[in-house]
């Protein structure tokens, strides 16, 4: 079984969505793992 990357949309959303959620709610809401949105975070927000 493979990985999927984050598509433009998803980064949008977590881009956002950081400012106003805790990471366990979007990822949640986007169906990633919590770490997955927490790296995300470090890297480009």
């Amino acid at each position: 079984m493979g990985y999927t990357h984050l598509t433009q949309d998803e980064r949008y959303h977590i881009q956002y969505l950081s400012r106003h959620c805790t990471i366990a709610e979007i990822a949640k809401q986007l169906n990633r793992h919590k770490s997955t949105i927490s790296r995300e975070i470090k890297r480009h927000c």
